[in-house]
């Protein structure tokens, strides 16, 4: 077991990444689990997501309607800014996380958690989006990044964990594509190697709308 944890507060999505870290922390760092839940859009039903986490092991599921906000604080100004990159992502996903990981900030604060936990792939730009957020506003808590930890390196390995654990697999947890949507864009992400690590190379591919 890696050095102890008292009470760790996970952005959690919902997705097969999120719902494996949960008893993965627990079995790891031997701490307490909190998955928050941002709505901020997404076309998924959030409110089913609390029993899933439940299930998954968390001990408590915050369900943050957090889409007036997002609008009003966060989408307004990049539609005044005209932010678009390379003339044509419209940064749907990188401009959420800031406001998710502030709300996980919170919360983990009001829960008297001492670690921040996040499920972003251990190659590209979100675990940095979450990450200097946490830094900037709780530098005190510690940040675990599973992905850059644990021996999983594909969705094979990620749904047969998944499986020993008794988590809920879903079609879309054993689909090779997957998406990242809120109130602004939908992004996609698949491939046909198996991986589960973010890459791009090896048969993966990104778009968006």
């Amino acid at each position: 077991m890696k050095q102890q944890v008292k009470k760790a507060v996970l952005a959690y999505s919902g997705g097969l990444g999120t719902s494996i870290i949960i008893p993965w922390l627990k079995e790891n760092y031997g701490c307490e689990v909190i998955a928050v839940v941002a709505d901020v859009g997404q076309d998924e039903e959030v409110h089913k997501l609390e029993d899933k986490a439940l299930r998954s092991g968390a001990s408590k599921v915050y369900i943050d309607d957090l889409r007036r906000e997002f609008v009003t604080g966060y989408l307004w100004p990049l539609l005044k800014s005209g932010a678009v990159y390379e003339g044509a992502y419209l940064l749907g996903s990188s401009i959420a996380r800031p406001l998710i990981a502030k709300r996980q900030i919170e919360i983990a604060i009001q829960e008297g958690a001492d670690a921040l936990a996040h499920g972003c792939p251990a190659v590209g730009n979100d675990q940095v989006r979450f990450e200097r957020a946490y830094s900037a506003f709780a530098p005190q808590l510690k940040i675990i990044a599973p992905w850059r930890e644990w021996s999983i390196r594909s969705r094979y390995e990620a749904l047969s964990y998944a499986r020993e654990h008794r988590i809920q697999v879903t079609a879309a947890d054993e689909s090779t594509y997957s998406h990242d949507s809120n109130l602004w864009h939908m992004s996609y992400e698949g491939g046909n190697a198996g991986r589960f690590d973010g890459s791009t190379s090896e048969g993966f591919f990104r778009t968006h709308d």
